[in-house]
């Protein structure tokens, strides 16, 4: 078996691609990243009746950006799929399909699938955020976005779970009836919304576009997708990249609060490590201890201008946004290079700031997690084996995030249908498909560690960790360059890697001016 892994200093990259890893969201189960808001006009119901074994019909479209700033020409079209496949004269769910031709028309490559993290955000939206990350693979191979179903423009089930700085006397009590309402809409076919047809319904699509073998991209929770495909489908799988990744054992929550500390210690090490950082900042590790205990029982009521409309917003400045703050910035390099200054600032009286960044954040997050999807894979993949994960909640207790993630995640997941789950699903994967792993070193979700027991079992695979970033490296400098490099090559081994050399991680603001020249 060959094993290969590097580490470099990487340059500074827009924000990551994948969301995070079931990341609370006031007892609801939500997301921690930035992503442009993206979708396809597509005319009918996300469920009909329709004869299975359809050909997948495609026509001309346009992908719309968010800001209307540009839109990209496409093949679009919809696949009837069983809701329950249990059922051969049930339901079926329409699956929300793009195509992006290669540029060369004559090309033979395999076309790469691009599958989306959360559990929750669609691959249109994914792509569409880094539309320019595929560019170069976009010349010779076709680019497919399936919205998983339960996500995007497939049947999405949404829940409208309330932010997490919003005090709440009892915040588990308001987990359960938001969660009531929502399955009150959505109903018991929740259930089958798992992993497991996610990865039946991504095969259903490649024959249905009449392609013989395939590309995977996978971000975060789409890395576990990735592998179980790979398991079940390993003759249609061409090559994978796995970005942000969850080891098949990974059981997602009680873990995340201690690789979100980690993280954040990372950064706090790195601005002490950097002259222009610790010359600004000396005493940040004390700043940011003073903020996490003054605001455990404390509450501070704010006025700032509303970073969406200007106009004046109140809001109360407690532990939930303080932590919310931490996580988001912590998800790259990018965003982190704004922390030190910001709670410096926080210490200082000045909150506002540290709220703005939340709340611009969160809404953009929103709108494109759908959480009632996260917790139909959640509920039926994860939080049944907690009790063999072997919780440790005084480690968790010393963490910024606490145990609230893990009690709302088990409190959600009493009323919430449980799907059945594939036997094989936590095991190890043993694959001699090609696979390129990328990690960044301060991953608060996903740490190299995650992508080092995925890789244990892959005959053919390069482990890129990339100093200093955070979570998804999509993006990150010359990493495009080098997706498209090994998807010509399929050798992960002797793939070039001198280009990272270059780079290194976004260096930290000092003042609210930027960095220092």
């Amino acid at each position: 078996m060959q094993h290969s892994k590097r580490s470099w200093r990487q340059a500074p990259a827009p924000p990551h691609p994948g969301f995070g890893r079931g990341s609370l969201r006031g007892g609801a189960i939500g997301a921690a990243l930035l992503l442009g808001l993206a979708g396809w006009a597509a005319p009918g119901s996300a469920r009909a009746a329709a004869p299975a074994g359809d050909r997948l019909p495609l026509h001309e479209c346009r992908l719309q950006h968010p800001l209307e700033v540009s839109s990209i020409e496409a093949e679009c079209g919809a696949l009837a799929v069983p809701e329950d496949r249990g059922r051969k004269d049930g339901p079926r769910l329409m699956l929300r399909v793009s195509v992006i031709r290669a540029l060369d028309r004559r090309a033979a490559a395999a076309p790469l699938f691009l599958l989306a993290g959360g559990p929750g955000q669609s691959a249109t939206d994914l792509y569409l955020a880094f539309a320019p990350a595929f560019a170069r693979i976009g010349r010779v191979h076709d680019i497919v976005l399936v919205d998983q179903r339960g996500t995007g423009r497939s049947d999405p089930l949404a829940c409208d779970y309330p932010d997490d700085w919003r005090a709440a006397a009892d915040p588990l009590a308001e987990a359960r009836d938001v969660t009531t309402r929502c399955l009150a809409r959505h109903g018991d076919r929740v259930r089958f919304f798992t992993t497991g047809e996610a990865v039946k319904d991504l095969d259903a699509v490649r024959e249905a576009l009449g392609y013989p073998r395939i590309d995977l991209y996978g971000a975060s929770y789409g890395t576990r997708v990735a592998q179980l495909y790979m398991r079940r489908y390993p003759s249609a799988t061409e090559a994978a990249i796995l970005d942000g990744v969850t080891a098949p054992e990974e059981v997602i929550g009680p873990d995340t609060p201690i690789y979100a500390e980690r993280a954040l210690d990372a950064i706090v090490a790195r601005c002490a490590a950097s002259p222009p950082c610790a010359h600004a900042f000396p005493a940040l590790a004390q700043d940011l201890g003073s903020l996490r205990q003054a605001f455990g029982p404390r509450m501070t009521p704010l006025t700032i201008d509303d970073p969406s409309s200007g106009m004046p917003l109140e809001i109360e400045f407690n532990r939930g946004m303080l932590s919310a703050s931490l996580r988001f910035l912590s998800y790259s390099a990018t965003q982190a290079s704004l922390l030190p200054v910001l709670i410096h600032r926080g210490t200082q009286g000045a909150l506002g700031p540290l709220a703005a960044q939340v709340i611009m954040t969160a809404r953009q997050v929103r709108d494109q997690l759908a959480t009632g999807m996260q917790n139909s894979v959640i509920c039926s993949e994860d939080v049944p084996f907690y009790r063999d994960a072997g919780i440790d909640r005084a480690a968790l207790a010393k963490t910024y995030q606490g145990a609230d993630q893990v009690d709302a995640f088990e409190e959600i997941c009493k009323i919430w249908p449980r799907g059945a789950v594939d036997a094989d699903l936590h095991a190890p994967l043993r694959s001699a498909v090609p696979t390129l792993l990328l990690s960044g070193e301060a991953d608060p979700v996903t740490p190299p560690a995650d992508a080092e027991r995925a890789a244990r079992g892959l005959a053919h695979h390069l482990h890129l960790v990339l100093s200093g970033e955070g979570h998804g490296q999509l993006a990150t400098g010359c990493v495009p360059f080098l997706m498209a490099q090994f998807l010509e090559s399929r050798a992960p081994e002797k793939l070039d890697t001198r280009c990272l050399e270059r780079h290194r991680p976004a260096p930290f603001f000092v003042s609210s001016e930027g960095p220092a020249p």
